[in-house]
């Protein structure tokens, strides 16, 4: 009886198991047969669904064939099944036509020559996190007018006060292809890049409507900061107009650090912001629905161009305008129809946006305020939240939480105290937009009530920019977190979507039965995802140190923000140019030839054919070899302009800094006969708080005269070769890291067993002969070496 009565209990807690997994079972099929029947119940969000994915899908067949599947599975009837096929292509084909006409350029003829031309700026010059500027102009003169190049105006380049948007300027510069890390700017339109060139205001601008929309944004520009001081001036002008060059880097990486950022960039929260202040009004001057929403439309494609009409501001234009009608409509099914056709409206205008973290962001962010915003604070309200708190609360942690995955999978960090920030700057951001927006309207008409209504202003815009640092400054404001793969950041999506679900939707007690499993189902599609991933490209701003596997001799590659360094070229006939390939080069900002050897200068006339050089600082000058004169020709040919080193010079690219330390600019003639070595270029580059010194073949004999600190990387000379003074020059550096750039069995012994010896006291120390290709990146204060051959 007693084994019956235990057998019984244990079918009992069984039944009693399964019967709860089952009823769970029940729910989420009912609830996806309820997803289904929704679906089905509204054929134009299906087939407006399908175009969108079709734009999406056109660099695919295969998974645009696989939707076309899909869709028709879920279309009811035959003449949707048609509609949703007839609208995926549809969509593939207009993204087809469109990327095509998008990257059709008539200046490949001018690439890797000098051009004088004269252009139309648009837009402000702006500095990159690299420390360089740039700008977007159109060129409109010459058989390429109309086209979009990107001037790079370098670090300390001087840019005339009149160089704001709508002024012509002359231009002079090389003008190279756009390399792999200017998938943004070819997003905007661009097809090159002007660098190294002048450029000079000629005082003329623009006109027609381009032209009086100039005059309206300068105009905005000055009311929204007129009476308010600098720091807190740039921050008006950024948050209303999403103008935020005036703010320095201080300011800006606390907004980073924060999680505010977004708040220095003109979005569609403006654009919401705007109509939340217009609608009231036009509903006060007596106007119907209708009115109230063609009026505040107008008032939102006016400010588009206001705001600079760049592709962020357009997003958020058209973004906002779908969000002011969907929340007019209040439906589910209306707000959902609105995002759809931004997404529609955003891709068909440039299919490439779907690539740009910034058109991801917005998405995501419009798409949790909509959709999942409302059923938040409807559940926060229930727990006894009052109404106002609960909508910024559901607001901001939607918005944070939908964000932040993209944040982790595109720049590596993100914000953990960004959720309260948001929270804690709620208040002050919508009295900021709508003084700002008040100033700008009333300062054309009276200037000097603007500086009364920024008067006001001043005190919210103080609020948040004490906050921003306030809440930089805690320690676990800002943490590394990368999502190594697109299915690992899928899985976590799935994890955030599920558990808004359990929370907001389900009854308390389905929630709890059915939140652990939900949660352990995320957990393994993310480490499926992570456990699959390939480890995450450097962040494009990173430095990237390659020390190139070329046989016996040197060739150090330096990447940073887009610029490229490379000092020497190795042996003649070696791999260098696939080696430049493989890492992505297609131009060189700065070549250096140490000296006249082959191990050193073997391969740079080859590399003079085939990349475009900004400038060739040559360590071999005055060489009378056959070789080096063929170099000397290859510069001379391609218009590289060519210097002779000099101690204490620097040469900058991007946040590249390389200073010459050795040796002293002399005639060549009294050196003739002289050991090359003696006079090889030692340098020392630096990027940041991180330095790598570069010796060539320059041993103690000439470093230990030279005053050298403490560095990160060494490159060690001559290859290892046998050096009394190696381990006092360790000493004097203290690297973390060392490099011998050497060939597999060489005839030379290198490197020999004496700097061996001393390279011990080095942590860390790499061989190409053995580890082939050494990569070293520097990110966020962290050095990582990778190999391979």
């Amino acid at each position: 009886m007693s084994v019956c009565g235990n057998r019984s209990g244990l079918v009992s807690r069984r039944t009693g198991w399964w019967g709860r997994a089952g009823r769970a079972a029940g729910a989420l099929d009912q609830a996806a047969r309820r997803a289904l029947a929704a679906v089905r119940s509204h054929p134009r969000h299906l087939v407006l669904g399908c175009l969108v994915a079709g734009l999406l899908a056109s660099p695919s067949p295969p998974l645009l064939l696989a939707l076309v599947i899909a869709a028709a599975t879920l279309a009811p009837r035959l003449p949707l099944v048609v509609a949703t096929a007839l609208a995926l292509f549809g969509g593939a084909l207009i993204a087809q036509a469109r990327q095509q006409a998008l990257d059709r350029t008539a200046l490949g003829p001018s690439l890797e020559h000098a051009i004088s031309a004269r252009a139309t700026l648009l837009e402000r010059p702006r500095r990159s996190r690299s420390g360089s500027r740039y700008a977007l102009a159109v060129l409109t003169d010459g058989l390429a007018r109309g086209e979009r190049i990107v001037l790079s105006l370098g670090g300390r380049r001087s840019v005339p006060a009149e160089a704001t948007p709508g002024a012509e300027v002359a231009v002079t510069g090389r003008l190279v292809a756009l390399s792999d890390h200017d998938g943004f700017l070819r997003r905007r339109g661009a097809h090159a890049r002007l660098l190294f060139g002048s450029l000079r205001s000629t005082g003329a601008r623009r006109g027609g409507l381009a032209g009086a929309l100039d005059r309206l944004r300068a105009g905005a520009e000055g009311s929204v900061a007129a009476g308010l001081d600098g720091p807190r001036a740039a921050l008006a002008r950024g948050m209303v107009l999403g103008e935020d060059e005036g703010l320095d880097e201080r300011d800006r990486e606390a907004f980073r650090a924060s999680g505010l950022a977004h708040l220095l960039a003109a979005s569609g929260q403006n654009v919401m912001l705007l109509g939340a202040l217009a609608l009231p009004v036009l509903a006060l001057m007596g106007l119907g629905l209708r009115a109230r929403l063609v009026g505040a439309l107008a008032l939102v494609a006016l400010y588009v161009p206001l705001a600079g009409a760049g592709p962020s501001i357009q997003r958020a234009g058209v973004m906002g305008a779908a969000g002011m009608v969907a929340a007019l409509a209040g439906r589910p099914a209306s707000r959902c129809y609105a995002v759809l056709l931004a997404a529609a409206a955003t891709l068909a205008f440039n299919p490439g946006s779907a690539g740009d973290p910034g058109w991801q962001l917005s998405f995501a962010a419009v798409v949790a305020i909509l959709v999942v915003a409302p059923r938040l604070a409807e559940a926060l309200c229930r727990r006894g939240v009052a109404r106002p708190v609960a909508d910024a609360c559901a607001v901001t942690a939607g918005a944070t939480l939908a964000t932040g995955p993209l944040m982790a999978f595109y720049f590596g960090r993100l914000s953990l105290i960004s959720l309260p920030a948001n929270l804690l700057a709620a208040p002050a951001v919508a009295p900021v937009m709508w003084l700002g927006m008040a100033a700008a309207a009333v300062g054309w008409l009276v200037p000097a009530a603007a500086a009364l209504i920024n008067a006001l202003a001043q005190f919210p815009l103080a609020y948040l920019g004490w906050l921003a640092h306030a809440a930089a400054s805690l320690p676990v404001a800002s943490v590394g977190v990368r999502i190594g793969s697109a299915s690992a950041l899928v899985g976590v999506y799935v994890l955030l979507a599920s558990s808004a679900m359990a929370v907001v939707r389900l009854p308390r007690r389905t929630t709890r039965r059915l939140l652990g499993p939900l949660v352990a189902l995320a957990a393994v599609g993310v480490a499926f995802g992570l456990a699959r991933a390939r480890p995450p490209p450097p962040d494009p701003r990173a430095l990237i140190v390659s020390f190139l596997d070329v046989g016996q001799g040197d060739a150090t590659l330096v990447q940073a923000g887009g610029a490229a360094m490379l000092v020497d070229t190795g042996p003649p006939g070696g791999p260098l140019l696939s080696r430049l390939r493989r890492a992505g080069v297609r131009r060189l900002d700065v070549l250096v030839i140490t000296h006249a050897q082959a191990d050193h200068e073997g391969e740079t006339a080859a590399v003079l054919r085939r990349f475009p050089v900004g400038l060739l600082l040559d360590g071999g000058a005055g060489t009378p070899t056959p070789e080096h004169r063929a170099i000397v020709e290859a510069a001379k040919r391609r218009r590289v302009p060519r210097v002779t080193p000099d101690a204490g010079e620097t040469l900058r690219a991007g946040p590249l800094e390389l200073r010459v330390l050795w040796p002293h600019r002399e005639p060549a003639a009294r050196h003739a006969g002289e050991d090359p070595n003696q006079r090889a270029i030692v340098a020392r580059l630096r990027d940041g708080d991180f330095d790598l010194l570069l010796p060539a073949d320059a041993e103690a004999d000439v470093t230990s005269a030279l005053d050298l600190g403490p560095v990160e990387a060494l490159k060690v000379a001559h290859h290892g070769s046998e050096d009394p003074g190696l381990p006092d020059m360790l000493r004097r550096l203290h690297p973390r890291l060392a490099v011998v750039e050497v060939g597999r069995h060489n005839t030379y012994g290198h490197p020999t067993a004496q700097a061996l010896g001393a390279l011990r006291a080095v942590p860390g120390v790499y061989r190409t002969d053995r580890d082939g290709t050494v990569r070293l990146v520097v990110e966020g204060g962290r050095m990582t070496v990778a190999t391979h051959r």
